[in-house]
């Protein structure tokens, strides 16, 4: 049966790979175009759709990938220095991410591993499901800061993780903000925690439904090893 620490442990997993598993789906070409088409991308930046999805296309494939940020159109890179300088920086905060989720999943199958017996599995599932609800907790409250104060939220969260400075853009002039409007990250944003919600609590369902089923078991364990 986990302790405390390891099942703080297990209920920071949950939450993080919920989160992951929730963000993936936001990065998929299908889901970008839309949200572009939505924003207005096109009318900021000029381009026609099969450019932007080009460019779009090009500029996540290095994000997730690797790679330069400096695709061109019409022999020009779309990104200037300090386009590519943030984009380099916000690769590095996706790879520091992505690294918290894969040990996230290492932490959460060692702790399937571990627990064999009724009880075991009775307080993993329990920890399981305080992750799930301490994520809803958390999203919720971020959700209601950033519907009310958007600039505000999205100010707090680049100074978390840029530096200062590094993130300031002209929407008039400069194409990473064009590319990706302001209604783009909002609508996002929304999108992201609706999902990790839904998420979260299916899951916390699931894993109290777990926790009782073997809880049962564990006190008859129990309760004949003691006769």
């Amino acid at each position: 049966m986990p302790g405390r620490p390891a099942a703080f442990l297990i209920a920071a997993a949950t939450a993080l790979v919920i989160l992951g598993v929730s963000i993936l789906p936001f990065l998929t070409p299908a889901y970008i175009h839309v949200e572009q088409v939505r924003s207005g991308a096109d009318r900021e930046t000029g381009y026609d759709q099969g450019t932007l999805d080009a460019v779009t296309g090009s500029i996540v494939h290095d994000l997730l990938l690797g790679g330069d940020f400096a695709t061109p159109v019409g022999g020009t890179p779309v990104l200037n220095e300090r386009e590519q300088a943030h984009m380099r920086d916000v690769r590095g905060v996706f790879q520091g991410f992505f690294v918290l989720v894969a040990s996230g999943v290492v932490v959460l199958a060692w702790a399937a591993r571990r627990a064999r017996a009724a009880e075991a599995r009775a307080a993993t599932w329990r920890a399981v499901g305080s992750g799930a609800r301490g994520l809803v907790v958390v999203l919720v409250i971020a959700g209601a800061f950033a519907v009310f104060a958007f600039d505000a939220a999205f100010e707090v969260f680049h100074r978390l993780f840029f530096p200062a400075g590094s993130y300031s853009f002209d929407p008039r002039t400069d194409r990473l903000v064009q590319l990706f409007p302001e209604q783009f990250w909002s609508e996002t944003a929304i999108a992201v925690g609706v999902v990790s919600i839904a998420l979260a609590l299916l899951i916390a369902w699931q894993a109290a439904r777990r926790a009782a089923s073997a809880t049962p078991a564990a006190v008859l364990t129990t309760s004949r090893a003691g006769s």
